[in-house]
């Protein structure tokens, strides 16, 4: 998702989200005496092909509108709640992350699916895919958390680390968390972009090992090929896009410079054009990474997804204009039953803007609605 903080094959039809909510009310999938044990693989999920919105085949509009189309917001005001991802050490303070909770009733909570949302690059709690997300989720009964990395959503105070695409280990923080706090016994990870590529990069890292309560995940166009995604974002065509993150980058370094000016030199961001140049001179350095294609190569999902052992869930577009997914990476996903890859002509990055049905209850957002049939499947 061109993303930042100032933005707020079955045919079977997609049932109306009012009706599946109050059926996941009515009978929570997740109200069992225990989790199972994972035995088989899942079935491969389905689902109807996606459909460009008129006038929108194009994946650099798609992009562009899925980024910036208003979303209206009926969510109760969230819960913040601070998390501890990295302890304290003798030289720096503990790294934290805000989370954006909406809890159902406690009477209810632990046997509602929890999901955790994971936002892309230079995006935050607030982007407009995280709470477009959480709406429907919420309407359909879950607990949503949607979590801020590292610094995002102004949280730049909250650690003295950064935030790159490998910490994995900070969603598994948050995920064991709630976990453990509310005794919950159904939870799913939804990341964008490079959430996608956390998501993914975690569930491949626990493998056979993750809990029993981890019953999903999905991956909207994940970063799953790093540097094949610096590559593509130094293109002609989506120049617009890498200055815009490279800029917004540079700005909160420049903030992390001033609150933490013995972690980090400010004169590390001069003279940087390109995504690459930023992970080279900045992330490896200061992420302990050796270069900024060891630092790809390191916290890149494709080199896990192989492992993967829970029900997981990936969408990608072939026109995305910078997230391409290398065949070496697709074979590796279509090879785990685990995994269910849908892949479009059309859909942009993130985006994948179908035409809305009012009728029916569907506001065109094909990915959040395929997402939550998919969640709810496993739930």
């Amino acid at each position: 998702m061109i993303d930042s903080d100032q933005s707020n094959s079955s045919d079977q039809a997609v049932p109306d989200q009012t009706k599946v909510a109050a059926s996941l009310v009515a009978n929570p999938p997740a109200a069992r005496a225990e989790t199972p044990a994972r035995l088989d693989p899942p079935v491969r999920f389905q689902t109807s092909p996606f459909k460009p919105r008129r006038f929108l085949r194009n994946g650099h509009l798609q992009t562009i509108a899925g980024n910036f189309l208003p979303r209206p917001s009926h969510l109760p005001a969230p819960v913040p709640e601070l998390v501890e991802v990295s302890p304290a050490t003798h030289s720096q303070i503990a790294s934290n992350v805000l989370c954006e909770c909406h809890w159902h009733p406690m009477a209810v909570r632990a046997k509602r699916p929890t999901v955790i949302l994971v936002h892309g690059l230079e995006g935050s709690a607030d982007s407009q895919y995280m709470v477009g997300n959480a709406n429907k989720l919420w309407r359909a009964g879950a607990n949503v958390v949607r979590m801020n990395m590292r610094n995002c959503g102004e949280t730049e105070r909250l650690c003295s680390t950064l935030y790159h695409s490998g910490l994995s280990c900070d969603v598994e923080a948050v995920m064991r968390h709630f976990l453990a706090r509310e005794q919950l016994q159904s939870i799913a990870l939804v990341g964008y972009s490079m959430g996608g590529n956390l998501v993914l990069k975690l569930a491949g890292e626990l493998g056979a090992d993750a809990p029993p309560e981890l019953h999903s995940v999905v991956a909207i166009s994940p970063a799953a090929d790093l540097s094949a995604c610096a590559t593509a974002l130094h293109r002609p065509a989506n120049r617009i896009y890498e200055l815009r993150f490279v800029r917004s980058l540079i700005r909160r370094f420049r903030l992390k410079t001033s609150l933490f000016p013995r972690a980090f030199d400010y004169r590390r961001a001069f003279d940087i054009h390109s995504l690459r140049q930023y992970d080279e001179r900045i992330t490896a350095l200061y992420s302990g990474f050796a270069s900024a294609e060891d630092y790809y190569y390191r916290a890149a999902a494709a080199r896990v997804v192989d492992r993967i052992a829970v029900p997981t869930l990936v969408l990608h577009s072939l026109d995305d204009p910078f997230v391409p997914l290398m065949p070496e990476t697709l074979a590796a996903l279509k090879a785990n039953p685990y995994i269910s890859l849908l892949q479009s002509e059309h859909g942009g990055h993130c985006a994948f803007l179908a035409k809305p049905d009012p009728i029916g209850g569907d506001d065109g957002y094909w990915a959040e609605t395929t997402l939550l049939r998919f969640i709810l499947d496993h739930a």
